[in-house]
């Protein structure tokens, strides 16, 4: 016999399991929904709804073909892919999608997938001006006048277009060349000069989902019911706005990165289901295909998942359409940190960005009886009284029936009232939401909590709104606090109300929750590319959604402070956008070089950028380094690599000839013969694993006044020798491209992984080109 309290649950997996089957005496697989990618379109702008329609039709025949009719595929296509992607989303069994992936002209048939957003997973909490002193790019807004002329789209969770961010005030006409439009697909949806368009792609959520699914009004709307869309959509363009606050902390005037552009929203992220999945490929690509279409010129995404091999990958398939198209496409790295090779979204074309802070920092300081006092974060309420209170730590006030390690982590349920009634809170991060935590000593009668982080956070702080007074201090920092509350008879203590201080140091150091490097794709490609602020970012809110995504919290705001490299993304996608305004003729791979090779390492201290433990971090957690956008808008040169660089780059990765002809659509590409992907024309520089030598083989153009640059290396370790042939370029006009290549030796063979640069400089310029060398002893 079961035990009766499983019953309920073997009921329920039975019916479930139940909604799959098909008729007796059919045993077949349940339908799943795949995606099946056939290339790319060339209709030409003068294309038509009809030929689109035309489309649906071979894609209805193609697919029928292998369900047994035209009317069969029509019940099974989700998405038919008709602009610039070639393909479609349908519902088959596992047999079907392997029989159709031998057709020759299948690129490939892959899940949809979902993904999830890129904030940190406890709703942890930027505009540019008082967040963002360490890459104030005031004279690149005065020069771009501010991106007016830039459209820049951001696939998320939709838009709340009542917020000050999106008004029009100041902007003018709409640009003749955009073809989207605004989808009124629920209450008071309208758009205006500054957000000027509005999609949602919402049927391959509903494939997962279920269909009843949307028959929920919330599901078939533009309109943001959960606040990440609204928050990056207006950090990447929103206007300015005056007074901008987080209920009274951190105000200022907000701006986007690029406050004057045009944006649009297409919503492709929804209600998470199995867990964080939110966003779903088939969706994401009908997005890309829509987009294109639009005229974007910059996307912004912050989601991701699991990094999988490029042809398999919904977003890096629409990314690659969208580069073809001259869009350039900003991307998160992830908030999987401090894990190595944990970076998602790895696909060479995407702008890969990683989070760091900033030099602002909302201090809400810990006071103990015995005079210690340690620096936190927060942006909760003050005390309600200035006296000591007393302290104790979730493990001591823990229920009867609660287990150490849950009561350490004040997890809801776990703490007893009767002890922790009038005393401050103790708690370790980790495994729940910071939030709730604060939620779990609030129920429990605490009058604040003190957030400890846990060793891999290490000096990792994020401002949260708790829900009573509260400060959240260093892993360090922590284990005073417990080394007196173990030490202390009657331990008392104070939680100062927090305050917005400016030009902290050091700044920028990484966030912990970062996603870092190596590549686990491709090793010879460095990803991260680059590093922006991603902790505390204020910037627009739904007035739909609680701060704290909690439904029992009532409270609303127009601003928010949010955290993850969600947020860091957007930055980037505003920097890009200006850069597009003041120079309309670079492609999207001369705007991500100028992002990246102006890039600094060092902090408003003039040391090395940190990583969260306060030890230097490397290219593996910031790439070229962290953004400075006065000087990416004059970089001197810029790789600026192709799409012929990129097929060729996926044919020295081993991708079938044949695969990459119908990928590449009319470019009918032929892969040249014994090329390394060592030479791909990429910015950096990375050999994963070296023994002796190797020479490599990049290419730069010159984007500025003729001039002569000159290479030199920096910080290269002992072990390995460099040289590049010739040290000298020379160009005497704009546009002039040149080669030069790079010999790297290792003289002692060892297991460690080293980095240095390559700095290109005409006494005005430096271009930097980080190498990233495996296989040395230390």
């Amino acid at each position: 016999m079961w035990p009766k309290k499983y019953s309920f649950f073997l009921l329920s997996a039975l019916i479930f399991f139940s909604l799959f089957q098909v008729p007796t005496g059919a045993a077949l697989e349940p339908k799943k929904s795949y995606i099946v990618y056939l290339g790319s379109h060339e209709h030409g702008e003068e294309a038509t709804d009809a030929d689109f329609e035309r489309v649906t039709q071979t894609h209805y025949d193609f697919l029928g073909s292998y369900l047994g009719s035209s009317e069969k595929a029509k019940e099974a296509m989700i998405y038919s892919y008709t602009r610039y992607i070639n393909g479609f989303a349908a519902m088959l069994r596992d047999e079907e999608a392997v029989e159709i992936e031998k057709h020759p002209k299948v690129v490939s048939v892959f899940l949809n997938r979902g993904l999830k957003l890129h904030t940190t997973r406890s709703w942890e909490f930027m505009s540019m001006e008082h967040q963002s002193g360490v890459i104030s790019p005031a004279s690149l807004f005065s020069k771009a006048r501010f991106g007016e002329d830039t459209i820049i789209g951001n696939f998320d969770t939709g838009v709340w277009p009542e917020s000050p961010s999106f008004s029009d005030e100041g902007i003018g006409p709409i640009p003749s060349r955009w073809k989207g439009s605004c989808e009124d697909g629920g209450p008071g949806i309208r758009c205006n000069r500054k957000l000027i368009g509005a999609r949602y792609f919402n049927k391959g959520y509903a494939a997962y989902a279920g269909p009843g699914t949307l028959k929920n009004a919330t599901l078939n709307t533009v309109r943001d019911y959960q606040g990440h869309g609204t928050h990056t959509l207006s950090t990447l363009g929103g206007n300015f706005v005056p007074g901008a606050n987080v209920f009274g902390f951190g105000n200022g005037t907000a701006e986007g990165g690029s406050p004057k552009a045009r944006v649009v929203s297409y919503k492709v992220c929804w209600p998470p289901i199995f867990g964080d999945a939110s966003c779903f490929a088939a969706d994401i690509m009908a997005a890309f295909d829509m987009a294109i279409h639009d005229g974007v010129d910059i996307l912004s995404l912050s989601i991701g998942g699991v990094p999988i091999p490029y042809f398999k990958d919904g977003v890096a398939i629409g990314a690659f359409h969208a580069f073809r198209k001259g869009i350039t496409v900003v991307i998160s790295a992830g908030n999987q940190g401090p894990d190595s090779g944990s970076v998602s979204n790895v696909a060479p074309w995407m702008l890969n960005v990683a989070a760091s802070t900033l030099d602002r920092e909302f201090n809400a300081v810990v006071e103990l009886e015995n005079e210690e006092r340690f620096k936190g974060e927060s942006l909760a309420p003050g005390m309600a009284q200035k006296k000591f209170y007393p302290l104790i730590s979730g493990l001591d006030a823990k229920l009867a029936n609660a287990t150490d390690q849950d009561a350490l982590m004040c997890k809801i349920g776990t703490i007893d009232p009767e002890k922790a009634k009038g005393k401050i809170l103790v708690c370790k991060r980790g495994d729940t939401a910071r939030v709730k935590k604060s939620l779990a000593a609030m129920e429990a009668g605490a009058v604040g909590m003190i957030l400890c982080n846990d060793k891999l956070s290490g000096n990792e702080l994020i401002a949260d709104l708790h829900f009573l007074p509260s400060s959240h201090i260093t892993y360090e920092d922590g284990l005073q606090v417990f080394a007196y509350l173990n030490s202390t008879k009657n331990p008392m203590g104070y939680i100062v109300p927090p305050e917005t201080k400016l030009h902290a140091k050091p700044a920028p150091y990484m966030s912990s929750f970062s996603s870092r490097g190596p590549n686990t794709i491709t090793h010879e490609i460095l990803k991260p590319d680059v590093t922006a602020p991603g902790i505390n970012i204020i910037a627009a809110f739904s007035e739909a959604a609680s701060p704290t995504q909690m439904s029992f919290d009532k409270r609303r705001a127009p601003f928010v402070a949010l955290s993850g490299t969600s947020m860091s993304c957007p930055h980037v996608a505003g920097i890009a956008g200006l850069l597009k305004t003041l120079h309309p003729e670079w492609s999207p791979s001369a705007i991500k070089s100028a992002i990246l090779t102006s890039a600094g390492t060092r902090d408003n201290k003039g040391e090395p950028i940190l990583d969260g433990d306060f030890k230097s971090a490397t290219p593996f957690e910031y790439g070229f380094g962290h953004v400075r956008p006065n000087r990416a808008m004059d970089p001197g040169l810029v790789y600026d690599t192709t799409i012929d660089d990129y097929l060729n780059f996926l044919c020295a990765i081993g991708y079938d000839q044949k695969r990459i002809k119908v990928f590449s659509g009319a470019l009918h590409h032929e892969c040249p013969h014994g090329m390394s992907v060592l030479d791909f024309n990429y910015p950096s520089i990375t050999v994963p694993v070296l023994y002796g030598r190797v020479t490599v083989t990049r290419r730069v153009r010159n984007v500025g006044s003729p001039g002569t640059y000159v290479a030199s290396f920096h910080n290269i370790p002992s072990g390995l020798s460099l040289s590049v042939n010739p040290n000298v370029l020379k160009f005497e006009s704009v546009g002039e491209e040149k080669s030069f290549k790079v010999t790297i030796e290792v003289a002692k063979p060892g297991r460690a992984i080293v980095f240095g640069d390559l700095i290109w400089s005409d006494g005005k310029h430096y271009v930097k080109t980080p190498i990233t060398v495996g296989g040395i002893k230390a």
